[in-house]
């Protein structure tokens, strides 16, 4: 029996689509990575922007899904602080 796609499988054929989702879902990453370092890191948002000399609502923006400025100096601050490492790699894209 075939399955039908899903409407998110349909739109995900679209690689206008498909460019534009894999961003935002980058995005979404990233600022849940940082959330999750800080957490296990036992740090609040304002201890965080304290050891990395921002604002508590900065902080805020990173961890936000559609914070779109970061850079490699920003986050390995926000890994060091973390007592972390930034580990930064490319992954060969699945076959469509």
């Amino acid at each position: 029996m075939k399955k039908d796609k899903t409407y998110f499988e349909k739109l995900m054929q679209n690689k206008e689509f498909r460019d534009k989702f894999n961003e935002e879902y980058q995005n979404v990453c990233i600022g849940e990575r940082i959330a999750r370092a800080r957490y296990k890191a036992n740090l609040t948002q304002a201890d965080l922007a304290k050891r990395i000399n921002t604002t508590k609502s900065a902080i805020s923006r990173y961890e936000s899904d559609n914070y779109q400025g970061y850079s490699i100096k920003l986050l390995n601050r926000i890994a060091k602080a973390c007592d972390s490492d930034l580990i930064i790699d490319f992954v060969p894209k699945k076959s469509s």
